[in-house]
């Protein structure tokens, strides 16, 4: 799978889905949200996944919540962004496997609902040694 917004790396039997907006602190926008639920069905119907490792790219922020630059005009976000959110969070909650959010930085908003919605966070001011990731 291509992905523009998210890195989604599968590896003895995890998953590992980064948000990869590092310029913009990993706020989400709607492609963003649609390519982690698309991340996280694909892990949730592959056996080989025992377990999916949600995070973001760098040390400054896990997830900001959704970016305020991807509005319709003065309207707030697309209606789309919603729909892709609310499915998000059911995949989350109830993806029959553990769900790890690695919490490297800022959690806000959006951000810190998303770890909140894991199975366990683990989190962190330090940044990755880079040793354990899944290359």
């Amino acid at each position: 799978m291509e992905f523009e917004d998210i890195l989604y790396k599968k590896k003895d039997g995890i998953a590992k889905i980064t948000i990869n907006r590092p310029e913009k602190y990993n706020a989400f926008r709607t492609k963003t949200v649609e390519e982690m639920v698309k991340a996280f069905e694909d892990a949730e119907f592959d056996r080989t996944i025992g377990v999916v490792v949600l995070t973001g790219t760098g040390n400054k922020a896990f997830c900001t919540g959704g970016d305020a630059t991807d509005v319709i005009g003065k309207a707030g976000y697309s209606p789309d962004m919603g729909v892709w959110i609310a499915r998000l969070h059911r995949l989350i909650r109830s993806i029959p496997k553990p769900v790890i959010a690695a919490v490297n930085g800022f959690a806000i908003g959006g951000g810190h609902v998303l770890h909140v919605l894991c199975d366990l966070t683990i989190a962190s001011e330090m940044p990755s040694s880079g040793k354990r990731d899944l290359e």
